[in-house]
């Protein structure tokens, strides 16, 4: 499995952890809250979501209402299916939630898993964070050295490139300092200040989490298809 993937089956099992959906509002909550996932096609949601099934992590239900259910075929259109999340797949959910390996602090894999801090533990979190700021000083280090060796040789425009990815990453080190700092302080951005996952924001999901600079949203194209 490509790590990407692995990040589009752990995003799907924590968002149909808060409430079942089909496709269509899944592919939604994907591209809206997880802004990393803005480019991806229901070519690519739909086999994963097969292979969850298969894993016995999610079960395939009729439309939500039995209206729906009727209207469907009357109108030409197939019943739309809704994804629910077994016992086996929470299971699942939460032994990936765990895991504060290398992984976990690569660039889209920590967008990911940033999202679902509210259902993460704190001592995760803690371990999460702390990770992900090593690996960007490491990364601002390096930089700094290739910068130090390479100025002379280098237009005003390139420098000037230089210098602005070397300050996106020094911005995130500061603010992963302070999200450690309130970690350590026992304080949640929301919820209990306990060891317990915090409580989630039933309106928005995942959605608390901040785009990243850059990052413009993309108009969604209903398709009242859609299983």
């Amino acid at each position: 499995m490509s790590r990407r993937s692995g990040i589009l089956e752990f995003a799907v099992l924590g968002l149909l952890r808060e409430s079942p959906m089909h496709g269509y509002e899944l592919r939604k909550r994907l591209n809206t809250s997880l802004g990393v996932f803005r480019a991806f096609s229901y070519g690519t949601l739909y086999p994963c979501l097969k292979t969850l099934v298969a894993n016995g992590w999610l079960i395939e239900e009729p439309g939500s209402t039995p209206e729906e259910a009727l209207a469907a075929p009357l109108a030409g259109r197939r019943a739309k299916i809704v994804y629910r999340l077994t016992a086996e797949g929470k299971e699942h959910f939460e032994q990936l939630l765990s895991q504060t390996g290398p992984d976990a602090y690569e660039d889209e894999t920590f967008a990911a898993r940033f999202a679902f801090f509210g259902q993460t533990s704190r001592d995760v979190r803690m371990r999460v964070l702390e990770g992900r700021r090593s690996r960007l000083e490491e990364r601002l280090e390096k930089m700094s050295a290739s910068l130090a060796r390479t100025r002379e040789r280098l237009d005003d425009y390139t420098l000037e490139l230089q210098r602005h990815g070397m300050e996106s990453v020094e911005r995130e080190v500061r603010w992963l300092n302070e999200l450690i700092e309130s970690e350590r302080a026992g304080r949640d951005l929301k919820g209990p200040a306990s060891g317990e996952p915090a409580s989630r924001d039933t309106t928005s999901g995942a959605s608390g989490v901040l785009p990243r600079p850059g990052d413009a949203p993309r108009p969604d194209t209903p398709d009242d298809t859609a299983t």
